[in-house]
């Protein structure tokens, strides 16, 4: 009894000291507070903009942030502070103080990704900015290491370009550094003042910036995709000049907000591609009414769209379009006609080398019930993955076996 109690009240100090190895968040200090003391200390300020709801942030919370390298070394260069932009009905006291000043930075600094990681000077100056997550400390560490270096800062080189600095190639950098720390507004300027600068906008730096940044059909080089494709294919690909007009017009689908829950024009929405795409508009409007229905979890004329394009447009998919709209099915439609249907339709996938298209053809047939020939399928995944990925896989296969639920 003596030695389990000794355990017991050991156990805090061991989980103490695996905290304190990784990355230390100050708490309880105001954000005028961590200011006074990076400065105090001569350090430099790393902020963690994250949200409840964000996958990635949860991922760099429990996987980066608390292992040692990390801690070895942000704590030594950094006064670090993690700021909730989001708020929830589990926020405690110092989250809802952080209220006002998260808004207020979420706003200055134009956060709209998450994570998004800010850096400031000891004097409270912002000087970089990183967006997303890393798969290791190590990646992490570098990306962040960045941050020292005033050629790569980015608010220092943005601060260059406000104070006017035009030179082409120091243009170019800049909207690429605006691209990566998903600052599109500023970047939108920047590459626009770089393609002004060019002569002939037929070459890889140029295109790469207009593909970047042309993302609606409004959008100034949008057209050049449609009258120069040619052109285009030849700087950066077969038919990438095809798959960039398709996917603006699939991304602004229907014309509706997720809170507008009037019928779709769709008369209006076939005109618009017609405009500039008259022998594709038939087709892209049915692929606009798949992913309509889809967003708005309306399964029943989601079967309907999905079904009718197939038959009609099924060589226009690619496979990853295909199995993330199989996976749909398979998770959603309560209507076992639907997910019937799409066994038919999905089937080239299960002769992919992929082990993700694979796994959905698999579980496709295992919600039909056909048990054996999912099995035969699943465990043909399990062998196209790495070491790493087959835990996963391996569940599944474990829950066909015994005949559970994998949805």
């Amino acid at each position: 009894m003596k030695r389990a109690l000794s355990v017991l009240l050991f156990t805090p100090f061991l989980l103490q000291a695996q905290e304190d190895k990784g990355v230390h968040f100050e708490q309880g200090l105001s954000w005028a507070g961590v200011q006074a003391k990076a400065k105090a200390e001569n350090k430099y300020i790393f902020m963690d903009c994250f949200t409840t709801w964000c996958g990635p942030c949860k991922y760099m919370s429990a996987k980066i942030f608390p292992q040692e390298a990390s801690g070895k070394y942000f704590n030594d260069k950094f006064i670090s502070v993690e700021v909730q932009l989001d708020s929830s009905k589990a926020d405690n006291d110092t989250t809802k103080a952080w209220y006002a000043d998260a808004h207020a930075i979420a706003e200055l600094y134009g956060v709209r990704a998450y994570p998004t990681f800010l850096v400031f000077s000891p004097d409270g100056r912002p000087v970089h900015r990183l967006v997303g997550s890393s798969g290791s400390a190590e990646e992490f560490i570098a990306r962040v290491g960045v941050s020292f270096d005033p050629a790569k800062q980015y608010y220092t080189l943005l601060d260059q370009y406000q104070k006017g600095n035009r030179d082409s190639a120091f243009l170019h950098k800049v909207a690429m550094s605006c691209f990566e720390a998903y600052d599109r507004d500023n970047g939108k300027k920047v590459a626009s003042d770089y393609l002004a600068t060019q002569s002939d906008l037929f070459n890889r730096d140029a295109l790469y910036l207009i593909d970047l940044y042309t993302n609606t059909s409004a959008d100034k080089y949008f057209s050049l995709f449609i009258d120069h494709a040619a052109e285009v294919d030849k700087v950066l690909g077969p038919k990438m000049a095809e798959t960039k007009v398709r996917g603006v017009y699939i991304a602004e689908g229907a014309g509706r907000s997720s809170d507008d829950n009037r019928p779709p024009d769709w008369v209006a929405v076939r005109a618009k591609i017609a405009a500039k795409l008259p022998a594709d508009a038939d087709e892209l409007t049915a692929r606009v009414k798949i992913n309509f229905y889809r967003g708005r979890k309306n399964w029943p004329d989601f079967e309907k769209a999905i079904v009718g394009y197939m038959k009609t447009y099924g060589d226009h998919m690619t496979d990853p379009e295909l199995n993330d709209l199989a996976w749909s099915v398979f998770e959603n439609c309560p209507d076992m006609t639907c997910v019937s249907e799409v066994l038919d339709w999905s089937k080239r996938l299960k002769d992919n080398n992929d082990a993700a298209f694979v796994d959905t053809y698999a579980n496709i047939l295992y919600k039909l019930g056909k048990k054996d020939d999912a099995i035969a399928l699943e465990t043909k995944a399990v062998g196209l993955v790495s070491d790493a990925e087959k835990p996963s896989y391996l569940e599944t296969l474990g829950k066909m076996k015994k005949g559970e639920k994998t949805w």
